[in-house]
């Protein structure tokens, strides 16, 4: 297994240099000059020219994407243009309160969307099957801006169950009482297309000779459900969590913009307004070196889920 982590890691390098290279293309080349976004509509040739000697783009291309490659290997992009905060700073202490409501939101969706499509897949074909199929299609089709708006106003305003924004520097607190309403309604949204995928996955399955052979050798219908069908069945959803962990950092900005957490996704979303090039760059290249470590993770589960599985 360890020759398997040394050679995808090596592999990893490639990926990792077109994802630097095709960054620094975007924002050199297409972004345009930052020099003139940060001076201003009323700056003089002079201070252009300062701002640009001050931030290395008068430096030949070579040199900039030398100084960028330095930059991702010491963690050290700087500080940010709109608030002279270190980049450094803002990943690290914006990382946490996304952590604190994407993982939970993970977990139970990932347990309920199972749980779920185990149950549905009992009942395959039926009434009901089609009925919470049908409710998926009406959950899936309203836009997350709704539920947002209805869980706050009814929940959090009219109910008072929930603080309707807010954040401290106390994990529990965060955890329990601030979390609590924006992981509601990340699982209000997401379990419906959950299911629905888990449902594919499980029925696929269902019609493998192996649960045939099962039955025939007098398993019951729930042994053979939750013990050989989700054992199988377990790859494909394994892939589909992992695969969706980084994107998720950024894919929450709703959230945490209407509850006021100083997220990942919320500050990319004021990075963007503010044209503040040096937080979204590093953002992007660490969101891309995430995946390509959540999906090295991912293989090495896959062997840990089903033995039979042989990484080569």
């Amino acid at each position: 297994m360890l020759a398997y982590i040394v050679r995808r890691l090596w592999q990893m390098l490639p990926t990792m240099l077109g994802v630097v290279l095709l960054v620094f293309v975007l924002f050199n080349w297409v972004g345009g000059d930052p020099a003139y976004i940060l001076a201003g509509k009323m700056a003089n040739a002079e201070s252009i020219a300062n701002i640009r000697r001050q931030l290395g783009v008068d430096q030949p291309y070579h040199v900039q994407l030398w100084i960028f490659v330095r930059q991702i290997v010491t963690f050290d992009f700087g500080a940010s243009w709109a608030t002279s905060e270190p980049v450094s700073n803002i990943i690290a202490t914006r990382l946490g309160p996304s952590l604190t409501v994407l993982i939970p939101l993970t977990l139970l969706e990932t347990l309920i969307g199972v749980a779920l499509a185990l149950a549905v897949a009992f009942v395959r074909g039926s009434l009901t099957d089609r009925l919470v199929m049908m409710a998926c299609t009406v959950g899936m089709s309203v836009s997350i801006l709704v539920y947002i708006i209805a869980f706050q106003y009814g929940l959090a305003y009219q109910l008072g169950w929930f603080p309707v924004q807010g954040w401290s520097d106390h994990f529990a607190e965060n955890l329990l009482r601030y979390s609590a309403l924006p992981v509601l309604i990340g699982l209000a949204v997401s379990v419906a297309p959950t299911l629905r995928l888990f449902r594919s996955f499980v029925l696929d399955e269902v019609g493998q000779d192996y649960v045939r052979t099962a039955r025939a050798k007098g398993l019951g219908e729930r042994r053979v459900m939750w013990v050989h069908v989700l054992r199988n069945a377990a790859i494909p959803i394994l892939t589909y969590v992992m695969s969706n962990l980084p994107a998720l950092l950024i894919g929450a900005f709703l959230l945490e913009r209407f509850f006021g957490i100083p997220g990942i996704g919320r500050e990319v979303i004021l990075a963007v307004e503010r044209s503040d090039f040096p937080v979204i760059k590093a953002i992007t290249v660490y969101v891309a070196a995430a995946t390509m470590v959540f999906n090295l993770l991912t293989d090495l589960l896959y062997q840990a889920v089903d033995p039979r599985v042989k990484l080569a």
